[in-house]
């Protein structure tokens, strides 16, 4: 009686577990590409719309006190990728430079990785109602036309931020930052960095383009409310 030649156990071990990662690249190639298409589809029209007030608030700042409208830095993007991140300049022109003296009034702690103060006296007239209402953080929607940046996801870290993460809290770079994220509609800058790792670290763990959709569309009155908008 003839021999049946069949498969080891092994062999087969070794086919499924590259099924498997062959699928799993799939999904993830898929929701990928579900989330730039998402990304693109909402900010091109968003840009074009939004166009005028764009040009009118740049105005309103140069007027103000002569600076420049826009104020640049770096940040750290996925896999520690840095990128150029716009803002609408809401501070005085050296807010940098008088940083360090305000360290003390950090509402995340004194040694805290982030800095926010709820009065910050850097702040002028027009920046306090840019930040009332988020419009400072406008000129970002260039960094998600580019691809640096999401409209959801973790928000970008400042470098020295970074240098200053543990290995648990560089997981935020796993993904492409965002323009919006879980805790900046619950309550941004009053959120302690501890708890906004915790829900990064949530929203990374568990991906969803339906989430993002949630999301982008809390996020118009989470800016509405201004809870945490300094």
């Amino acid at each position: 009686m003839p021999v049946v030649p069949t498969l080891s156990s092994p062999f087969l071990n070794r086919m499924r577990a590259r099924r498997s990662r062959f699928a799993w690249r799939l999904r993830e190639q898929a929701r990928a590409a579900g989330k730039r298409g998402l990304d693109l589809v909402l900010v091109l029209p968003a840009l074009l719309l939004l166009s005028p007030l764009l040009a009118l608030v740049a105005l309103a700042i140069r007027i103000g006190d002569g600076g420049p409208a826009l104020f640049w830095q770096r940040r750290v993007g996925r896999h520690g990728v840095e990128f150029d991140f716009p803002k609408f300049r809401s501070m005085r022109v050296d807010a940098e430079a008088v940083r360090a003296q305000l360290l003390a009034a950090n509402q995340h702690g004194s040694a805290g990785v982030t800095f926010k103060i709820k009065r910050d006296p850097r702040i002028t007239p027009i920046g306090r109602w840019l930040r009332r209402f988020s419009i400072d953080e406008l000129p970002q929607l260039w960094c998600v036309l580019r691809g640096d940046m999401s409209l959801v996801g973790p928000r970008p870290p400042l470098i020295n931020e970074v240098a200053r993460y543990t290995l648990r809290e560089r997981q935020r770079l796993a993904v492409t930052p965002g323009l919006t994220c879980i805790w900046q509609v619950n309550g941004r800058s009053e959120v302690a960095f501890p708890q906004q790792l915790q829900m990064d670290l949530a929203y990374i763990q568990q991906p969803s383009l339906w989430a993002d959709v949630r999301l982008i569309l809390q996020t118009l009155p989470a800016v509405i409310r201004g809870r945490g908008a300094y």
